[in-house]
């Protein structure tokens, strides 16, 4: 469930980033650029998430990295595939 919530955050991180993206770029490219900004953004917040999950839940980083791929693999390929999408039109 945890990873769920996760995923769903990311998912609400790249919204936000985008539509910054959009209001102070002025048109698509902006928010295009903004969906590129997030995926380093999106890679600390899951190696934060990572981190959080060894520390204090006790779990190993051969337990927490499968968790890891898909928790930061989901957001950047929504963010990759919105980049691509805007920068067509």
């Amino acid at each position: 469930m945890h990873m769920l919530l996760v995923i769903i955050g990311g998912a609400a991180m790249l919204c936000v980033f985008a539509l910054f993206g959009k209001l102070w770029g002025g048109d698509a490219v902006g928010a295009a650029t903004a969906a590129k900004i997030f995926v380093p953004a999106w890679l600390a917040v899951s190696l934060t998430n990572m981190w959080v999950g060894v520390t204090k839940a006790g779990y190993t980083v051969a337990q927490e990295l499968p968790i890891l791929l898909v928790v930061f693999a989901v957001p950047a390929a929504l963010a990759a595939a919105l980049a691509w999408q805007l920068e067509k039109n």
